[in-house]
């Protein structure tokens, strides 16, 4: 059983690293739209629809209990949502 709780561990610290990549991918769109103000070429219906992804994973995440799964999702359905409410309200004020 020793093997396998190292396989565990690897396989846990797997996802911690992708659920960082991923999530921490979508700080720096995040911070350059809201220094730039420019919103013009994001996809409201892309945002919408990746949005919504996220939910479904959260979701599995919850179903599995994987705390990795579930926080990278959440995080980053925080950035996706801030980027598409950005995308409305600037795009308002630029028409």
């Amino acid at each position: 059983m020793y093997w396998g709780n190292r396989v565990a561990v690897l396989i846990e610290f797997l996802g911690w690293m992708a659920a960082a990549c991923t999530t921490f991918s979508f700080i720096p769109q995040v911070l350059k739209i809201f220094r730039s103000r420019s919103v013009k070429d994001i996809s409201v219906l892309m945002y919408l629809i990746f949005c919504l992804g996220l939910l479904i994973w959260i979701i599995y995440g919850l179903c599995l209990k994987s705390i990795p799964l579930v926080l990278a999702n959440v995080v980053t359905f925080g950035l996706a949502c801030a980027i598409l409410v950005m995308k409305i309200l600037w795009n308002k004020k630029n028409n």
